[in-house]
């Protein structure tokens, strides 16, 4: 049987994103008449109109329309999933490289940074592989297999990866990977196309032996060019990337049946042990030997909580449905309930876990997004299983 805990919360979670999240964001969201979508909300439920806005917003949010329609919880889903897709290719194309995208707009919908940075270009990739598998139109694969030959001709490392953009870097990071490895998988599974499959298992490649390390059993985040740890930020820990990986290896794992347990189980249980505040909350990074930094806690690393455990559960780890329903619960105590409009959030707590930001930002959606329906898929699965 399916935990009572999980059960109730997921239940809760599909009520807020389908009933309160989506209407507010697919409405206050966007930007009349621009087919586009804000940076954030204020406190109160207002966009900020003064804020910049990140080329990647649209794509994440195209993400988590097309994921919501998908599933029936948001009809208009698909059509504004489409316009935020036509407004990145019309409007924030670089205009001097042969391909790729800008990296930042400013409050009046004019190109501020010309920047092409990696992180950004591995969503435009998940958005076209939930375009074409809402729409079937092929046009979204012909942006995905462009876009990927332009990584791979501008961007491609001799040592490995992919280099952070076409901008000096301090430092190279996994996180840009991660999320190349999350579309990749995004493309396989709406496509089939077994290259895709191969490229992610070049970025699994790159986690077996360069991010994850043994011996502190923890993920880096920061190298040098030559993928060593950065001798400034190298032993700078991320905790909701540790439990987002334990989510993405296992997805790797079901697709390729390679056995990932060993990286898995070690990063889940080394989370569990450095990872979280005694509220429960997830801090933002700590230090390689567990120690303090900020202090700080965003509401995103709650939900890769939830995913890992969901993807712990369904590796067989039954104790972990009860402690994903408990993330979900403590993610609406801190972050969801304690939001002033109804379907938004609060961004940060501090030290003592108060608030420190209670901007919205539109991001966090993507997240939201994922975390709700791994636990609902998960209850559905179970729950019919054990009738």
């Amino acid at each position: 049987m399916v935990s009572n805990t999980l059960i109730t919360a997921s239940l809760r979670f599909q009520q807020w994103m389908a009933n309160e999240a989506l209407p507010l964001w697919m409405s206050r969201g966007m930007v009349p008449q621009k087919n586009c979508h804000y940076e954030r909300l204020t406190a109160n439920g207002e966009p900020d109109l003064q804020s910049s806005t990140r080329v990647r917003v649209q794509a994440r949010q195209a993400f988590a329309f097309a994921s919501a329609y998908s599933r029936g919880w948001a009809p208009e889903g698909q059509s504004l999933a489409v316009q935020l897709c036509e407004f990145i290719e019309q409007n924030a194309r670089h205009p001097q490289a042969a391909g790729g995208y800008v990296h930042l707009m400013d409050s009046e919908w004019n190109i501020a940074d010309h920047k092409q940075d990696l992180y950004d270009h591995a969503f435009y990739l998940l958005a076209f592989a939930w375009l074409y598998k809402i729409t079937g139109d092929a046009i979204y694969l012909d942006r995905a297999e462009s876009l990927q030959s332009w990584l791979d001709d501008t961007f491609g490392s001799l040592v490995g990866g992919w280099l952070e953009g076409d901008y000096e870097a301090s430092a190279r990071r996994q996180n840009p990977h991660m999320h190349l490895f999350e579309s990749y998988m995004s493309l396989y599974e709406a496509t089939e196309q077994a290259h895709w499959l191969a490229r992610a298992g070049e970025v699994f490649a790159l986690f077996q032996t360069r991010f994850f390390d043994a011996e502190h059993q923890v993920l880096r985040e920061f190298f040098d060019e030559n993928w060593q740890p950065h001798p400034d930020t190298g032993n700078i820990i991320e905790p909701g990337h540790m439990v987002e990986w334990v989510w993405l290896l296992r997805w790797y794992g079901r697709l390729s049946g390679r056995d990932v347990s060993k990286w898995a189980d070690t990063l889940y249980q080394k989370a569990y042990e450095i990872g979280f505040a005694p509220s429960g909350l997830m801090f933002d990074d700590i230090n390689i030997d567990g120690s303090a930094r900020a202090n700080s806690k965003r509401s995103w690393p709650l939900t890769e909580v939830i995913k890992a455990n969901i993807a712990q559960a369904n590796a067989g780890h039954k104790e972990c449905e009860a402690r994903a329903g408990e993330a979900i619960n403590t993610l609406f105590t801190y972050y969801l309930d304690a939001a002033s409009v109804a379907g938004s959030w609060i961004d940060q707590r501090g030290a003592d876990d108060e608030v420190i930001n209670d901007f919205a930002p539109a991001s966090t959606l993507y997240h939201l997004m994922v975390a709700c329906t791994e636990a609902v898929d998960y209850c559905a699965a179970n729950v019919q299983r054990s009738i």
